[in-house]
């Protein structure tokens, strides 16, 4: 009788303050999807192991997967520090609490300030593109983020074959890879190449691998100094393959495995004599033995030791069935608890991808950047934007 009476005063406050109910959400899994492919670089979805980066975009005809280095970095190790400053910020801050503003600023420019540069912009790598000829007129299309498992998957039906691809920038193996697959057998037709906005890069084709090498932008008079290299090769099943004019071009496959490696010549922040060709050949030749599935697990397995320490659950409504550009669209006017949550699981998402043990820390876009002079240069600003990442991310 007590259990029903309460029950009852339970519902009766849902009614009266007008909440709605929800349910648990311990059977939703935690996924970004949509259900079109995206149009510019902010529609398209993160992946990241810490070192390398990539944006997938899921054109089903034009697959692009823009990538990321760590350390691909304008110019060259130099030290912006000089005499001057240490001695003046004692004064400049006295004149602050003095209230002489622009006699503060005035000091703080010619004696605090950079004598030499602002520092270096942070560069992307370029991209690997997909071609796969005749997919313009496709339905039903999916595209999802898993961030409880890092992956990122499209899927689509042409000609009554569902397509699929599964991305994933492996912690394990340190590669990305991409698995194409359908089915139906023989269905997989496509050509892979990569390309860099870079001014100077070198591509070649050598033992059915193609490689893209380059050298980062000179700025503020800050000789370009760090090179970088990409390699690419294919693993088919079924079909015919070919690697000539850096193009690999896969013909009539029943699944493709791509691995893509990065490296540059950087050791750390005053050395850059790494061997940049050997490092990013080592990762390939590593990788290159393993299936997409044996990858995906090493994989998934790091990446649940640092997600799985915090769940989050407020529980889940009926508007949690829309696309994630809906849910966020009519965040103001619906009830989406689950929304919040998975907002909180995507910061941490983010930060377990562009920061790992032993690697360079967060910059201001993580390690996700498709310019070469990128907005505030995508680099460290350490007023407040560095330790604020951090400051988040303490479970």
């Amino acid at each position: 009788m007590k259990l029903k009476l309460k029950k009852y005063v339970f519902c009766s406050l849902i009614a009266i303050l007008g909440i709605q109910t929800v349910s648990s959400q311990s059977s939703h899994v935690l996924k970004l999807w949509y259900d079109e492919p995206a149009e510019i670089w902010n529609e398209a979805l993160p992946l990241g192991n810490g070192r390398l980066g990539a944006m997938v975009f899921g054109d089903p005809a034009i697959e692009r997967l823009q990538l990321n280095e760590e350390t691909i970095w304008a110019g060259s190790p130099n030290s912006i520090a000089h005499d001057k400053a240490l001695k003046a910020l004692p004064k400049v801050r006295q004149l602050i609490f003095d209230g002489k503003y622009a006699e503060a600023q005035a000091m703080a420019t010619s004696d605090i300030r950079s004598q030499t540069n602002n520092g270096m912009p942070y560069q992307t790598f370029g991209s690997v593109y997909v071609s796969f000829p005749g997919h313009q007129n496709y339905t039903n299309y999916y595209r999802d983020l898993d961030i409880e498992n890092a992956t990122a998957k499209v899927k689509y039906t042409l000609n009554g074959i569902e397509y699929t691809r599964e991305i994933l920038t492996a912690f394990s193996d340190d590669v990305i890879v991409v698995k194409l697959s359908a089915n139906k057998p023989g269905a997989i037709t496509c050509n892979v190449f990569m390309n860099s906005p870079f001014d100077k890069t070198k591509t070649t084709t050598e033992d059915n691998e193609v490689t893209l090498s380059g050298v980062t932008s000179t700025v503020e008079g800050q000789k370009g100094r760090v090179k970088f290299q990409g390699r690419m090769a294919a693993r088919h099943v079924g079909g015919e393959i070919s690697v000539k004019n850096g193009i690999i071009s896969i013909d009539k496959a029943n699944e493709v495995t791509l691995y893509i490696s990065i490296a540059t010549n950087f050791k750390n922040y005053k050395d850059i004599t790494e061997d940049y060709v050997a490092k990013s050949k080592s990762f390939l030749d590593k990788a290159i033995d393993k299936n997409f599935e044996t990858i995906k697990k090493a994989h998934v397995d790091y990446y649940q030791k640092f997600f799985n320490r915090v769940s989050l659950n407020l529980g889940t409504t009926a508007v949690s069935k829309a696309t994630t550009d809906v849910r966020i669209q009519k965040f103001d006017s619906q009830f989406d608890p689950e929304l919040a949550s998975l907002y909180f699981q995507f910061g941490r998402y983010l930060l377990i991808s562009c920061s790992q043990p032993g690697g360079q820390p967060a910059n201001l876009q993580g390690i996700w950047n498709d310019m070469l002079f990128p907005p505030w240069e995508s680099k460290y600003t350490m007023n407040i934007n560095a330790e604020m990442n951090y400051w988040y991310q303490q479970n």
